[in-house]
């Protein structure tokens, strides 16, 4: 396989990545997807609305929408911080948010965990140079658009 054809199955991927991010969205009752920021407060914990900004690539108002509408399905709560109730922490709701989109990765894990022990641990370091490879390339692509 060439170089090309490899490039346009990474490209396949992202694609169907988001054709199914966006139908388990649908299926938690959340817009787009949404629930993949959850992710970014389950990996980082609490932070403030800016930081979250900051983390997505949101405009602050966009975060603002985002935890409000996390709010209302009480997976996320707004505590003022303590030395200055001025600044508002995002404290995510950690067993609300497992509830609601655990079941709905359920068979994609199962599915993905049986896939990848179908690799020699050989494949599997190569698999996994390529995506902490294309992690970079991508942080510093998006790193370079926001500066600009």
């Amino acid at each position: 396989m060439d170089h090309d054809a490899v490039r346009k199955l990474s490209q396949q991927y992202a694609y169907t990545s988001i054709q199914m991010h966006e139908a388990v969205a649908r299926k938690a009752g959340l817009p787009g997807t949404d629930h993949k920021y959850l992710g970014f407060l389950l990996q980082k914990g609490q932070m403030t609305a800016g930081e979250l900004a900051s983390l997505t690539g949101l405009t602050t108002g966009a975060v603002t929408g985002l935890i409000d509408r996390f709010e209302k399905k009480n997976l996320v709560q707004r505590q003022f911080a303590e030395d200055d109730r001025r600044k508002v922490i995002i404290v995510p709701n950690t067993e609300n948010i497992m509830a609601l989109i655990a079941p709905l990765y359920k068979e994609f894990r199962s599915k993905s965990g049986e896939l990848l022990a179908s690799f020699s641990d050989e494949e599997i370091n190569v698999i996994a140079t390529y995506f902490s490879k294309a992690i970079d390339i991508m942080t510093a692509t998006t790193n370079t658009l926001n500066e600009k």
